[in-house]
């Protein structure tokens, strides 16, 4: 995200945008893709509230909310652009906020990597990790990128 420093992101976690909401989908490539039609969308306070659960040393990954939301739902799917997004906005809105964290540096993208578009970005979540016990591995040479080793281990389960 660009301007963070002059956005409200507490205001932008609690703006539902008219979600939660369903969309039946007709592209058959993704209904291949996603295991149906019927997709999710969950409002971004939703997100905030499952990755607060995180107790310390646990993790997520953005899949697995998905999956659970999903699944609580009734959906085939959630939306996965929207989850991206709306992770973000939860890390950012509890880095503004003095109280009341969100542990956003606990929620993973796909296959434990770490997410470079939170607060500090790469360093900043690398080292909140490492300070719950977590190896931290680089992948690649020349698009580097960063990984939680075993991450499945700490999964915690929804």
């Amino acid at each position: 995200m660009a301007d963070e420093d002059k956005k409200d992101f507490n205001a932008m976690l609690n703006d539902s945008k008219d979600m939660p909401k369903f969309q039946v989908i007709t592209d058959e490539k993704s209904i291949e893709k996603y295991g149906g039609n019927r997709m999710y969308f969950a409002p971004p306070i939703d997100y905030d509230r499952v990755m607060r659960l995180v107790p310390y040393g646990k993790l997520l990954t953005v899949g697995v909310i998905r999956e659970h939301f999903a699944k609580v739902k009734g959906a085939d799917f959630t939306e996965p652009i929207t989850a991206g997004i709306f992770v973000s906005i939860a890390a950012w809105a509890s880095f503004q906020r003095k109280d009341d964290k969100t542990p956003y540096w606990r929620t993973l993208k796909a296959n434990g990597e770490l997410n470079a578009k939170y607060p500090g970005g790469i360093n900043a979540q690398k080292e909140m990790l490492e300070k719950e016990g977590h190896t931290i591995i680089q992948k690649g040479r020349k698009n580097i990128r960063y990984y939680v080793k075993d991450y499945e281990s700490a999964l915690y389960l929804l």
